[in-house]
């Protein structure tokens, strides 16, 4: 039998390739990989599921840490918000998910890997990037995307061979992860209507205001109010306090690998709290150019990793950059939580750069005197005065 790797999930999709697939011969690993959306129970359902469905060996891969080391860092370190607005939480997930996968069918010798996806959407091209790149000995199938599959024929598969589960959609569809939740309804398949208040999984529950404390040490989130812990436990502490506030919700409106355009809404309240502190505290220990090429790699590198180009060595490169900005982005941050919203309210650092002894802004100085102003004025209108000299009559 020819061992086969299936990125699972325990949906409906990969469902259907799972016992089309075992139908074929093939010895399968159903292996799903936790980047933070899988509570023990439901991993307990989805492994009873598989092996029902003909799995020879389940797997849940673990990959919390992994996630955070090679790709939610780097998000935080350089601020990155797709289009201003989205942490890229599907996206960043898809790429560590199939990186798992591809090694775990090099080390049981797979002869294929498989996966669910259809053949109008962006994780179709982040796996199979991943997989052709990394293990291109390895044959990729896509049953659902081959064979063109509706949902409904999926469905009917699935309960003519005896697995008539429930099936049916959800009116809305859910993707929770370390790094925010996304939300798809038929809302967000229009351009005008907003997602109803039900339709995100944290409801409003707090109504009055917390304050809190998030300490950074060169770009990491070590310490929540003062209590030291791990950069992802961190992030998992701060979405517990965060989401009854019901903040970090958004819809994120961008273009598709494939071309067209895609609306998704999202909570993300960790995220975004982690990122707006840490873009305070930026603003405060880095110097002007460093924030500048910060915000053109930080922005570039987000689309690349969106469009599934994280193999690319030019990644890597960006990292190092990232990374070696981060050496004086140490510091506290102080925010106010409120219903929906959130406010910044200030940062202490020992690096901060607004330093009263050098001058203190529109009030005084005591690093130059009035001769020196004018003369630095003076040579610095110097390029726009010939500019103008020369083309008087523009």
């Amino acid at each position: 039998m020819k061992k086969l790797v299936l990125a699972y999930s325990g949906g409906l999709d990969t469902s259907y390739c799972l016992r089309s697939l075992s139908q074929e011969g093939y010895e399968i690993h159903a292996v799903s990989v936790n980047t933070g959306g899988f509570p023990s129970e439901e991993l307990q359902a989805m492994e009873s599921r598989a092996y029902a469905l003909g799995a020879t060996h389940f797997e849940n891969i673990d990959a919390l840490e992994t996630y955070y080391q090679r790709i939610v860092q780097y998000l935080l370190y350089g601020n990155v918000l797709r289009n201003g607005t989205y942490p890229l939480s599907v996206s960043a997930e898809r790429i560590v998910q199939g990186l798992e996968i591809v090694a775990y069918a090099q080390k049981i010798g797979a002869d294929a890997i498989a996966h669910g996806s259809t053949g109008a959407g962006n994780d179709q091209v982040r796996f199979d990037m991943i997989f052709q790149i990394m293990a291109p000995e390895i044959e990729i199938i896509t049953p659902i995307r081959d064979q063109q599959l509706s949902r409904q024929e999926e469905i009917n598969y699935l309960n003519a061979e005896g697995f008539a589960m429930s099936w049916e959609k959800a009116k809305y569809s859910i993707n929770q992860g370390l790094w925010g939740t996304s939300v798809g309804g038929a809302e967000t398949l229009t351009s005008d209507q907003p997602l109803p208040e039900d339709a995100y999984p944290s409801p409003l529950k707090r109504k009055d205001s917390e304050p809190i404390q998030i300490t950074f040490e060169k770009g990491e989130a070590v310490a929540l109010n003062g209590k030291k812990d791990r950069p992802v436990a961190i992030i998992q502490q701060l979405q517990a306090i965060a989401a009854p506030f019901a903040i970090g919700r958004d819809i994120h409106v961008g273009d598709t690998i494939v071309g067209i355009k895609g609306r998704v809404g999202f909570e993300a309240a960790a995220p975004i709290l982690l990122i707006k502190a840490h873009q305070l505290l930026e603003k405060h220990t880095l110097s002007k150019w460093q924030l500048f090429q910060k915000e053109q790699l930080s922005q570039f590198y987000g689309l690349q990793l969106h469009e599934g180009h994280y193999l690319d060595p030019v990644m890597r490169d960006i990292e190092a950059f990232l990374a070696s900005s981060q050496k004086t982005v140490n510091g506290t941050v102080s925010i106010a939580l409120h219903p929906y919203r959130f406010e910044m309210q200030g940062i202490v650092s020992k690096q901060d750069l607004m330093q009263g002894t050098f001058g203190s802004y529109g009030e005084m100085n005591t690093a130059w005197n009035a001769e020196e102003a004018k003369g630095f004025i003076k040579v610095l209108s110097t390029s726009a005065k010939v500019y103008h000299a020369v083309n008087k009559n523009q």
